[in-house]
């Protein structure tokens, strides 16, 4: 039987736009166990493009626990997910290009085996990710995954889509990267890299805090 993960993804911006930044968890559906945490600062975005960020990056914590899980994206953004469940168009073009990334995400977790729903939440329901979404308004990174603490849960592998490796893989030989890794590139997962957290023994969790003044060329409103 297939795994059951929730994503809880908010994203927020003071003044929208404005300082802005998401937040995501990954949750055992199954134990209520919080598996994984994400927050970032986005510099000057929109609140739409922050709930969007929360949740590619959700989703990517999700996949890279276990791609083949079926997982429930929650949100209390109405917009992204009758968007992104297609019941509504999408209009704006820097909403087309985040849908993109989220649907390569999706493709990825669906080539694996996997399959992601899209389910609206109260805002009340969603409070872990506020918090975080919170945090990263406020300048901090957080980047944390609790089940890698754990020696029984294992990082199950993850599978690249038919068409091969991805555009731009400019790696050292012998190293392949996978369909996460080329939506990191686009900026996605900025200041991340591919190796998720830092295990230093069991039972520690590696928090990353990065702190970001204003717009830089990274940012959201910088890429797109």
């Amino acid at each position: 039987m297939a795994r059951e993960l929730i994503v809880y993804a908010d994203g927020g911006s003071r003044g929208n736009p404005g300082v802005a930044g998401y937040g995501a968890v990954v949750i055992d559906a199954a134990t209520g166990d919080l598996l994984a945490e994400r927050a970032e600062p986005l510099g000057i975005a929109s609140n739409n493009v922050a709930e969007y960020r929360g949740l590619i990056a959700g989703l990517m914590a999700a996949a890279q626990i276990d791609p083949r899980a079926r997982i429930e994206a929650r949100l209390d953004s109405k917009l992204v997910v009758e968007q992104m469940s297609g019941t509504w168009k999408i209009k704006h073009e820097d909403m087309r290009r985040l849908a993109l990334d989220v649907r390569d995400v999706v493709h990825g977790i669906n080539v694996s085996g996997g399959r992601v729903e899209y389910v609206w939440v109260p805002r009340a329901d969603n409070a872990q990710a506020d918090r975080l979404s919170n945090i990263a308004m406020d300048g901090e990174t957080v980047f944390v995954d609790h089940w890698r603490d754990d020696g029984d849960m294992l990082p199950a592998p993850v599978q690249q889509p038919d068409n091969g490796k991805v555009a731009g893989q400019g790696t050292d030989a012998g190293t392949e990267q996978t369909w996460t890794d080329g939506v990191q590139e686009r900026g996605v997962a900025q200041a991340m890299g591919t190796g998720v957290g830092v295990r230093h023994g069991r039972g520690t969790v590696t928090r990353l805090v990065l702190v970001r003044h204003g717009v830089t060329p990274f940012t959201e409103e910088g890429r797109l």
